[in-house]
C-alpha cells in the first residue's frame, strides 16, 4: 500500500480556505479518481513543537492506494483538472510525497 501526502507549507499571510478543501476540493477528488483511492484523510495545521509557534502545514491530505501505478493510473487524466481547483482554496504551492506504508 502507499499513501499519497500533499502537504501546503504555512506561510504568513496565505489563503486557505479549510472548509472549501475539506467539503468540496477532496470529495471532488475522491469522485474523479474514483476507487483506485482506497480512503483519505484532511488535517488542518495547529501548532508547531514549541509552544505558540506556527504550524510546518497550514494542511495536509494523505490519499490511501494499493499501488504507484494505481495512483498514477487513476491520477494522471484528472491531474490538470484537480489542480486548477486549488486556486479556489489556496495561493500555497503543495508539495507532494509518495510514500510506502510500511505498518498501519
Amino acid at each position: 500500500m502507499i499513501k499519497v501526502s500533499v502537504l501546503y507549507p504555512h506561510k504568513e499571510g496565505a489563503k486557505f480556505d479549510h472548509a472549501y478543501y475539506r467539503d468540496s476540493h477532496m470529495p471532488m477528488v475522491k469522485e474523479t479518481i474514483g476507487p483506485a483511492c482506497l480512503s483519505y484523510t484532511v488535517a488542518k495545521g495547529l501548532g508547531g513543537g514549541a509552544p505558540g509557534s506556527p504550524p510546518p502545514f497550514v494542511a495536509y491530505c494523505e490519499l490511501f492506494f494499493d499501488s504507484v501505478q494505481s495512483f498514477q493510473t487513476a491520477f494522471g487524466p484528472h491531474a490538470k483538472a484537480i489542480m486548477a481547483d486549488v486556486p479556489n482554496y489556496t495561493d500555497i504551492a503543495p508539495t507532494m510525497q509518495i510514500s510506502e506504508v510500511v505498518k498501519q
